[in-house]
Parts: C-alpha cells; sequence; structure tokens
C-alpha cells in the first residue's frame, strides 16, 4: 500500500515486507526465561496490517489472541550489505505496531507464525509517522493500555538488539527496501484480550523537542462468527499455551504444581532451548587450552571471582567445556521441602531437559554433606548428551558416576539423599558456584585444576589468546628442556621475543 490517504504520510512511506524480531527486550526474556545471543526473525504478510480504528477478529473456536505492543522501524532507502555505523540512515521514520498472534495456532506453525501472527487485520500499525532525522533511535519509548489501563512500557535503550544492528544484520542477506517495516519486539506485559476490549499503542521520543509521538494505535477486539473448517489444524491450546499467551500462570488459570521455575512448563518435556549453543570452533579452542591459561586471561581483564573453589574431576584426567544450565538448592526446610521437594522437582527437571554441549551447574552452597547427583540422574543427562556436570556440593553413588563418560566436577563423594540439607527450588537462574557468580549461557570449563566459568560476551576472545598463550609457553618450556634459565625467558623480555616471533616466521 502506497497511497497518501487519511492515515497521513505512514501509508506513504510504508508498503512492502514486514519482518518481525522475536525476542529483543529484556524484560521479555526474562518473561520467557531465556536470552538469545543473536537476533531471529519471522515475516508477517502486508495483508495483515491494518489502520489505527480498526477491529481485529477473535476467530470463532479460539481462545488466546494475545497483543504485543511495539516501536515499527521503516525503510527510506534501500539497504544491502549496511554496516551498524550507517544503519539509521536508511531508515524514514518510526511508529507503533501491535504484533497480534493467535496462541491457538502456533502448534502448526513450526515457528513460522504465518498462521498464528499472519492474519487479517494482526498487524495494526500507526497513526503517524515519527521521522527519523527528529528522534534518537536510543530514546523512544513504547506503551500499551488495555482499555485504558497502562499494561506495557519499556524504552529503546534497553534493547538487546538495538534498532541499527537489526538492519545491519537483516542487509547480509535481504534487500530491505523503502516502505519495509522491521517490528522490534515486545516488552514484557503481552497478555490475553477478548472481544470487546479495546488495545492502544503509542510509540514516543519524550526527550526530543516536542516530545514528538505516533499517537495512539487503536484497535478493538470483535468475537468472529465463521468456524474454521476442516482443511488445516483447528485451534487448539494446552496449558503450556496459555501460560505464554497471558504471561502468568495464574491470570491464565493453570495450577501452579503443573508448572516449573519462571511459568515454565514441566508436561510432555516440551521446551524451548534455553540458551544457545557454543559455536563449534570456540569449543575446539577451549578444548585445547588449561583453565590455568583462562584464568589469566580473564584476571587481565578484572575477572577474579570466576574460578569455582573446591571442586575436583571424579576421574583423572577429565576435560570438559560447556554452556552452562544452572540450578539452585536453598537450605533444607521441612514445609519448602514437602512443597518443592517431591515429585518432578527442580533437579529433575533440569536433568530431564537438559540438551547436548550443556553443563549442569548447581548451587549447594558449598555444603558438601550430601549428594546433589547421583547416578540415576548423572546416567540421565549423559544420554541427553551433557557435557558435564559441576556442583559445589557432594555427590552420591560416586564410583558409579565416576565410572561414566560425563564428566563431573564436585566437593567429594557423600551418601545422604538431598533432603538431608538441601530443597531443589529454581533453574536457569543466576547461581553461586563455589564462590563465582554463573549465569545460564556462561561457558563453562574444566580440567585438572578444576572448573572456571567464562562470561559468555568475552568468551571468543579469551578463547583466541588462551590458544596464543599456550603455543608461546610451549615454545618457552622447549628452551627450558634445552637448557635455558627462566630469568628473561619466562615472561619473554625483548630478546627473547624477537627469537621467539623470528622462529614463528612473524
Amino acid at each position: 500500500m502506497t497511497n497518501q490517504d487519511d492515515d497521513g504520510d505512514l501509508w506513504a512511506a510504508a508498503g512492502g515486507k514486514i519482518i518481525a524480531v522475536h525476542l529483543n527486550y529484556p524484560s521479555r526474556a526474562a518473561q520467557r526465561g531465556r536470552t538469545p545471543e543473536h537476533p531471529s526473525y519471522f515475516l508477517k504478510p502486508w495483508s495483515s496490517v491494518a489502520r489505527s480504528g480498526d477491529t481485529i477478529e477473535r476467530p470463532a473456536g479460539a481462545e488466546l489472541l494475545a497483543f504485543e505492543g511495539e516501536i515499527a522501524i521503516i525503510i527510506g532507502t534501500a539497504a544491502r550489505r549496511v554496516t551498524v555505523e550507517d544503519a539509521w540512515q536508511h531508515v524514514s521514520g518510526v511508529t507503533a505496531a501491535n504484533d497480534f498472534g493467535l496462541y491457538d495456532l502456533r502448534t502448526a506453525d513450526k515457528g513460522s507464525n504465518l498462521r498464528s501472527k499472519g492474519g487479517d487485520g494482526y498487524t495494526p500499525l500507526g497513526p503517524t509517522v515519527i521521522p527519523a532525522d527528529r528522534i534518537d533511535p536510543a530514546g523512544l519509548r513504547v506503551r500499551t493500555w488495555v482499555d485504558g489501563e497502562l499494561v506495557q512500557e519499556d524504552t529503546s535503550d534497553t534493547l538487546l538488539f538495538p534498532f541499527a544492528q537489526l538492519i545491519a544484520d537483516l542487509s547480509q542477506l535481504t534487500t530491505l527496501e523503502p516502505g519495509d517495516v522491521i517490528l522490534t519486539g515486545t516488552p514484557a506485559g503481552s497478555s490475553v484480550v477478548v472481544p470487546g476490549d479495546v488495545v492502544e499503542v503509542e510509540v514516543d521520543a519524550p526527550t526530543a523537542s516536542g516530545t514528538p509521538s505516533s499517537g495512539r494505535l487503536v484497535t478493538t477486539v470483535v468475537d468472529g462468527t465463521v468456524p474454521f473448517g476442516d482443511v488445516g489444524s483447528k485451534p487448539a491450546v494446552d496449558d503450556r499455551q496459555r501460560v505464554e499467551a497471558w504471561g502468568d500462570a495464574e491470570l491464565a488459570g493453570v495450577p501452579s504444581d503443573t508448572l516449573g521455575d519462571q511459568g515454565t512448563l514441566t508436561d510432555q518435556g516440551a521446551t524451548s532451548r534455553v540458551v544457545e549453543p557454543l559455536d563449534p570452533a570456540v569449543a575446539e579452542q577451549l578444548a585445547a587450552v588449561s583453565t590455568a591459561t583462562l584464568s589469566a586471561k580473564l584476571r587481565a581483564r578484572g575477572y577474579t571471582g570466576v574460578f569455582v573453589e573446591g571442586v575436583h574431576a571424579s576421574r583423572p584426567g577429565t576435560r570438559m567445556v560447556g554452556v552452562a544450565r544452572t540450578l539452585r538448592f536453598v537450605a533444607h526446610r521441612p514445609d519448602l521441602f514437602a512443597e518443592r521437594g517431591n515429585g518432578f522437582n527442580a533437579q529433575k527437571r533440569l536433568f530431564d531437559t537438559v540438551e547436548s554441549g550443556e553443563v549442569i551447574v548447581i548451587e549447594a552452597r558449598g555444603e558438601r554433606g550430601t549428594g546433589t547427583v547421583g547416578d540415576v540422574l548423572a546416567l540421565r543427562a549423559q544420554q541427553r548428551g551433557a557435557a558435564g556436570v559441576v556442583t559445589d556440593g557432594g555427590i552420591r553413588d560416586a564410583e558409579q558416576v565416576a565410572g561414566f563418560a560425563l564428566p563431573t566436577f564436585s566437593q567429594g563423594p557423600h551418601p545422604s539423599v538431598l533432603g538431608r540439607r538441601h530443597v531443589p527450588w529454581e533453574i536457569d537462574v543466576a547461581v553461586t558456584c563455589g564462590g563465582a557468580t554463573v549465569l545460564p549461557g556462561d561457558v563453562i570449563v574444566g580440567d585438572g585444576d578444576g572448573v572456571i566459568a567464562i562470561p559468555r560476551a568475552l568468551v571468543a576472545e579469551v578463547a583466541a589468546e588462551a590458544v596464543t598463550q599456550e603455543a608461546e609457553d610451549a615454545w618457552i618450556a622447549q628452551q627450558v628442556l634445552q637448557g635455558a634459565a627462566v630469568d628473561g625467558l619466562f615472561p619473554l623480555n625483548a630478546e627473547w621475543r624477537a627469537r621467539y616471533e623470528s622462529e614463528q616466521g612473524r
């Protein structure tokens, strides 16, 4: 749509591809229980676009129509292989968007979102455009109201992936053309609306001159009357979809005893991946270097509390590299253990959902007077392809666990069961294991010296530097074997470094 009409500049500016970002606000990522390492996208058809004042139909037989207030950026000039620094100059303006979705149809979409988010009227835009040259892209605010109540509010300076990064990333493979619209993600607060509800979204720049605004984008929900036919999948919901659509188990009417940590449903073992896999090339580098070298490289950056104190491998010669999944125990209390310790508790859920290449990191408060993992759970983790287990507590069935291929690091063996000292409390949260803070997605490396946790943002550069350092150390060791004194050699002084670099052909 490219004609000028009552909506003003928006319809003259827009009319092309609609590209939407899955997760981009930390508040929403926390709600979903996972933080992506890179942006990911899906397409919406232009036929889903609607104007302010239009209605949106909740189809007959459907239950879970959810709103998502977003900032929409409109491409003004073609962008192909642009840099982050140049990306914003290809934007003509921003406006408000509502990325409606029908959770009832997610099962058949398999992640494409075509049916669940591509229906007629499912992408309201407007009502007006804020020119890009009037605003700081990090100075925008998005707010959503349902029946006059403010339910979403966040700002673009919190984004995981700023607008310029999205444009540069997409333009690597796809030409962004004038009129294309990028929906940049929704903050926490998205929920279900029902017929009769009025949803309003506004984007503004509160600190810019004149406080420019898109105005309020107004959409009224109406009830559909035509049922789905027998030519495709029909609306179908379960408790998982209800919780994700409503954003809260209580609002969704789902009993808490069917839920895991942070609202993650425990039925069927169906989960989305919590952490991003490690780049295989980086994993190979880490497998070739020692934790001692990695520790030195992190210390040079000011990271001194990254070593998991007091743990050692169950089997000599063990090496471990993987991405952290976390489990936190709290101190035993009978009422809490009765509530969370039995059944399919947090500990069992994590061992039953760990993925290939992931390391289970357990915070047991340094309490070694009971087992925090035994042979059955360790075997389950091994069968699922886990890269290892680290606990600052004890291990039961220690001889059997030591015989598994699964790398395990602990404070040592203890025969007691979990309930003696611990209550399994939550998974995939920040933990402190052996004095080191570990976040889900951090990279865990273990060897004969112990275990180290590397912040994900630093892992590639630290791994590369460690490989370089160990090559240098190996050369130094060779000189010592040939009778050289360590003074001036370790570390290399100018003379020795010149000789080293000459031999390396530098």
